[in-house]
C-alpha cells in the first residue's frame, strides 16, 4: 500500500528546498522527490551575489546548506525519483506516480523548476557559466561585465530588460536580433531605442543576425555572426555572452492534471500559490509570472508551504477568492 504524507514536494531546487524546510518545520509529515539531484540550475552556477545574506557563495555551497537545514528539521529527499504522473483520488488524498512506486499525499507543491531555452550553437555549454562567458540571467550576473564587452541575444521583453540592465554595468553591450523588429512591448521597444540612440550610448543593436559560435580558449573571446539577409559572415570580439531567448517549464508530465499556459507554466492564483486543482499548489520559475530569481523561488517556496495550514484546516478555503492569476 502507498505511504501517505501531509505534503510531497516534487522537485529539490531552491523552491522546493525551502517549501521542504517549513513543511518540516511545521512538523508536517513531507517527502521531496527530486528527479536528479538538489539544487537544479543553481548548481552550475560558480558565483551567486544577490540571494541575501551571502556576499558570495557557490550555487552548489548554498544547495548544501539549504538541503542540510531541511533535513535537520525532518524533512525527508528522495534523490533519483522521477515523479511521471499525479491523480486526484479523493477530496483528501493525491496519489503520486514515481517510477514504479507511488505515494499519498493529502497536498502537493509543485517545483520543478524551468530551464533556460538554448541556442543549440558550438561553445554555449563549454563557457556555461558567467566566470568563462556564457550566462542567461542579467540580473543575476551583470556585474561580473563590469567594464567590459558583452553581446546579448533576443528580441522579446525579458530580452530588452536585461539587456538596458546589462548598460549599467559593461562598457559595450550588443543586441542581437534575428528579425528586422523587436517582439517586445511598445513602450519597452521604445525605451531600448531611445537608449541606443544617446549620444555617447553604449548599446549597439545588430538586426537580422544570429550568432553561430561562441568562440575562445578559456573563456570567451569572439562570437561569430552570421547576417540572414545578406549570410555575410564575422568574428565579433567579446567578453560575455548574455543569452535571453526564453524558458522552458519542467510540467510536461503534468499535462491534463493542472491547467497549464501554452508554454506550459502552470497556472496558479499569485496571492497563495493555488493551482485549479484543490490540493495542489506551484512554487518557482515553473510557474506563470515568476520572476526567475533565486530569492524569489526561495519566497514562493515557503508562501506556498505556509498555506498547506490554511487548506488543512478548512479545505473549503481553496474555493475563497484571492485576486487575479488563474
Amino acid at each position: 500500500m502507498a505511504e501517505r504524507y501531509d505534503c510531497i514536494i516534487i522537485g529539490a531546487g531552491p523552491a522546493g528546498l525551502a517549501a521542504g524546510l517549513y513543511a518540516a518545520r511545521d512538523r508536517f509529515k513531507m517527502l521531496l522527490l527530486e528527479k536528479f539531484v538538489p539544487g537544479g540550475q543553481i548548481n552550475s552556477t560558480d558565483r551567486i551575489e544577490n540571494y541575501p545574506g551571502f556576499e558570495r557563495i557557490s550555487g552548489y555551497e548554498l544547495t548544501e546548506k539549504m538541503q542540510k537545514q531541511t533535513v535537520a528539521f525532518g524533512g525527508a529527499i528522495k534523490t533519483g525519483a522521477e515523479v511521471t504522473a499525479l491523480k486526484k483520488l479523493s477530496s483528501s488524498d493525491i496519489e503520486i506516480s514515481c517510477d514504479k512506486d507511488k505515494y499519498l499525499a493529502r497536498a502537493v507543491i509543485l517545483a520543478p523548476g524551468s530551464d533556460y531555452r538554448k541556442l543549440g550553437i558550438p561553445g554555449e555549454d563549454k563557457f556555461r557559466n558567467a566566470g568563462t562567458g556564457v550566462s542567461y540571467c542579467g540580473t543575476c550576473d551583470a556585474p561580473f561585465f563590469k567594464g567590459k564587452s558583452v553581446v546579448a541575444i533576443g528580441g522579446g521583453n525579458t530580452a530588452l530588460e536585461e539587456t538596458l540592465h546589462l548598460c549599467k554595468f559593461a562598457a559595450k553591450v550588443t543586441l542581437l536580433h534575428r528579425r528586422d523588429e523587436f517582439r517586445a512591448t511598445k513602450v519597452l521597444q521604445e525605451e531600448f531605442v531611445a537608449k541606443s540612440k544617446e549620444p555617447n550610448t553604449n548599446l549597439l543593436v545588430k538586426y537580422s543576425t544570429v550568432a553561430t559560435a561562441i568562440e575562445g580558449k578559456d573563456r570567451v573571446e569572439s562570437v561569430r555572426l552570421k547576417n540572414v539577409k545578406t549570410n555575410n559572415e564575422e568574428s565579433y570580439p567579446c567578453d560575455g555572452v548574455f543569452i535571453f531567448v526564453g524558458m522552458i517549464p519542467s510540467t510536461g508530465f503534468l499535462k491534463g492534471f493542472v491547467e497549464l499556459t501554452d508554454d506550459g507554466f502552470i497556472k496558479c492564483d499569485f496571492a497563495h500559490l493555488r493551482t485549479n486543482v484543490p490540493g495542489v499548489f506551484v512554487a518557482g520559475d515553473c510557474r506563470v509570472g515568476a520572476a526567475m530569481q533565486l530569492a524569489t523561488a526561495t519566497g514562493d517556496g515557503a508562501n506556498a508551504a505556509m498555506m498547506l495550514k490554511n487548506y488543512f484546516r478548512d479545505s473549503s478555503w481553496w474555493n475563497q477568492p484571492a485576486g487575479g492569476g488563474l
